[in-house]
């Protein structure tokens, strides 16, 4: 009997890149905050969202591994990619066993919800573990631009992606499983009337504590806002609280940190100032601090997954990698608020401070998922090579003629 298992499994592995091939062909359906929020709230049809996630996680999932493929041959054969693949490779196993079954049967729908949560489950260090192959990639070959910029390129991508699936499972397990105990207020995962500030209070309140524990101080919160629309009530939205909480948590953390290390030869510290406001089409957040800033040269850095110079965390089967030491911070942030197609962008003054600005759509239909799709405009940025600048590249001394001709 375990040997007709184990035939039975090659086959089926056997079978993954026809699988892959053939899913990647489609492109991915992207939904609004609105549409999320109808399908919980009015049309919550178990059936209907089983039919439609049995199709969907598939090609999101063949889009994203057809680009893990264009990866350099010596990335994709770290131990810690290659455990990331396998990850892929079993959900999409795991997803396609639904495809001929039938959402009339009450047991197909239970078994589907506990796959889904088991694919959640495995894929939670898919963040920490892509970022220890590139670190062990770094270490074993070095850095070269062509190849910073593919992986850049693909990271974004790829964590998007990821972003993404585990959105619709979540959506899915939380207003289906029965096990789950989702918010009141809540529609799986999203707050359709998401108090903004309250979201910035806890954000600051779990950086300060942190803070406080680290250096013994934290900077005071100032916070004010701006509703165009309704002047005398607080700004909400339908948005996921998560995912804000998760970008203004990393964001208070950078400006607390440089804040006090900026005035350590002071009694006191200038307080971190937030504005919110909301305008007919944005809802805009800037965090500003005094935290001596950085030029603004480095600020591409402060977003790439190639540049940290946080120490190197140690993965361990005993507890989950934290992901702060890898410098993956500032960059996740800006997915997840790029996902619902808002934006993050920092503005730094050197040797005063820096300005978060965070945008988002205010309205939910404008709040659409912002999804990566393999085609041939994708396998451009992995096959171009890197080409001479068409700019000037200045000099770092000025230019002597004569000194040159008497060279030659």
């Amino acid at each position: 009997m375990k040997f007709v298992r184990f035939i039975m499994k090659n086959s089926a592995l056997a079978n993954v890149p026809k699988h892959i091939d053939h899913f990647s062909k489609f492109s991915p359906s992207p939904l609004s905050m609105k549409q999320f929020l109808d399908f919980g709230s009015v049309n919550a049809c178990e059936k209907t969202s089983f039919r439609f996630l049995r199709q969907e996680l598939p090609i999101r999932l063949a889009n994203i591994m057809k680009e893990i493929r264009l990866l350099p041959p010596r990335l994709l054969g770290t131990p810690s990619a290659q455990l990331v693949h396998s990850w892929y490779v079993h959900s999409l196993m795991e997803i396609l066993e639904f495809l001929d079954k039938s959402p009339e049967d009450h047991k197909v729908l239970e078994d589907f919800v506990e796959t889904l949560v088991t694919i959640r489950n495995r894929h939670n260090d898919v963040v920490p573990t892509m970022a220890q192959g590139v670190i062990e990639y770094k270490e074993m070959f070095g850095q070269d631009p062509v190849t910073n910029q593919n992986i850049q390129y693909f990271l974004d991508r790829f964590y998007m992606s990821r972003i993404s699936i585990r959105m619709l499972i979540n959506q899915h397990t939380l207003i289906f499983d029965s096990a789950s105990q989702p918010a009141p207020s809540t529609i799986g995962c999203i707050d359709p009337d998401c108090r903004v500030t309250e979201v910035i209070q806890d954000a600051y309140e779990c950086a300060r504590m942190l803070c406080e524990q680290f250096y013994l101080c934290s900077p005071d919160l100032e916070l004010q806002e701006m509703n165009v629309n309704r002047k005398s009530e607080p700004i909400h939205i339908s948005y996921v609280p998560s995912h804000l909480y998760h970008v203004l948590f990393e964001l208070f953390k950078n400006a607390m940190r440089a804040t006090i290390e900026n005035h350590e030869s002071s009694i006191t510290l200038p307080p971190i100032r937030v504005l919110v406001a909301l305008g007919g089409e944005d809802l805009s957040i800037k965090m500003s601090d005094r935290g001596g800033g950085v030029p603004a040269r480095k600020i591409e850095r402060l977003f790439s997954y190639m540049y940290s110079t946080a120490p190197r965390p140690e993965i361990t089967t005993h507890r989950r990698t934290p992901l702060a030491g890898f410098g993956y911070g500032l960059p996740l942030s800006r997915l997840y608020i790029r996902y619902f197609q808002g934006d993050l962008q920092l503005y730094p003054l050197e040797g005063y401070g820096t300005d978060a600005v965070i945008h988002m759509k205010a309205l939910s239909t404008d709040s659409v998922e912002k999804l990566p799709v393999f085609n041939k405009t994708a396998l451009r940025h992995y096959t171009s090579s890197h080409e001479a600048d068409d700019w000037c590249v200045p000099r770092k001394e000025p230019l002597d003629l004569d000194r040159d001709r008497a060279a030659k």
